[in-house]
């Protein structure tokens, strides 16, 4: 008998200085934007947990007990700020009080790159993932946490964000080239709520949601009707639905104006991991990833309101 006590301690003694010998950082991060940025920097040295996932609107999110515990037992907090995460930021200053590292990784975008937010005084648009030249700025910062949470690694993970700072830069070509298809008196993008300005503001669109920044509160029937005459007066040929937004009003505006429902687009949320979505040349998208994401919202947009 005491030779299998001893045995079973051994083993466990043995399993606990493996695991500790190729411990990991414990991460938590609001979003899965912010999540995919950590996954191509902090790979397998970052433990990752994601609160939102796949079709969740972040403006609305609560959290959940199991989601308390895991931002207690954090290393690292990770979320985007500027009123995205608006009933969690109550939960992230209570859980800094007690110690933990929580950091606003969509803050370090100077003041005079972001848009004003209709919805909040002297707030800002927190939709900055949508310029490419934005969010490269996200991925330093999420990039300087993981280095100050863990020092260890700070040459590997430099290397990494190195890499994905080229991809992400390389995005806004890529975009470009494709959108340029597009006829300029077609390039006006009607979603549910205003989460694409800064898209707009990057790539030359006028945009226009119906909900405003946040979805907080639904459309009203004047919202509505504005929309459709101005859809009917543009002669704008297609609309398209949210991935994290109901689509009824946007159903509703498309019967009322006649423009087709020209696809579902990505906002507030990426898709789920591996979710594959071929595009107009055979490119498959991953949009669960950032990048495969905007790649297929470029594609989505071209394909309906190209010629």
């Amino acid at each position: 008998m005491k030779t299998l006590f001893g045995r079973i301690f051994f083993l466990v003694a043995a399993a606990l200085a493996y695991s500790s010998s190729y411990a990991s950082i414990r991460v938590v991060t609001s979003t899965s934007q912010i999540a995919d940025i950590v996954r191509n920097i902090g790979g397998s040295e970052v433990d990752l947990k994601v609160l939102m996932g796949p079709g969740v609107d972040p403006h609305l999110y609560k959290a959940t007990a199991r989601d308390v515990i895991s931002l207690q037992r954090a290393d690292l907090i990770l979320y985007n700020g500027l009123h995205l995460e608006g009933r969690l930021a109550e939960t992230f200053s209570k859980v800094n009080k007690l110690g933990r590292t929580v950091v606003a990784v969509g803050e370090v975008i100077p003041k005079d790159r972001l848009l004003a937010s209709a919805d909040y005084e002297d707030a800002h648009d927190p939709h900055v993932w949508f310029d490419p030249s934005l969010w490269v700025m996200v991925v330093g910062s999420v990039e300087a946490s993981l280095i100050a949470a863990d020092p260890s690694n700070a040459a590997l993970f430099a290397d990494r964000a190195s890499l994905y700072k080229k991809k992400v830069e390389a995005l806004s070509i890529w975009a470009q080239e494709r959108i340029d298809s597009v006829p300029e008196s077609r390039r006006v993008l009607v979603t549910s709520h205003d989460a694409y300005n800064y898209f707009g503001r990057a790539f030359g669109f006028q945009v226009v949601g119906v909900q405003g920044v946040s979805t907080a509160s639904e459309a009203g029937l004047a919202d509505i009707i504005n929309t459709a005459d101005f859809i009917k007066k543009r002669g704008i040929p297609a609309i398209f639905v949210e991935s994290s937004v109901s689509p009824a009003t946007i159903e509703r505006i498309s019967r009322d104006s006649g423009a087709r429902v020209g696809g579902e687009l990505f906002s507030d949320a990426l898709g789920a991991l591996g979710e594959l979505h071929e595009g107009v040349d055979g490119e498959k998208f991953d949009v669960g990833t950032y990048l495969g994401m905007f790649k297929y919202n470029v594609d989505t947009i071209v394909r309906a309101l190209g010629d």
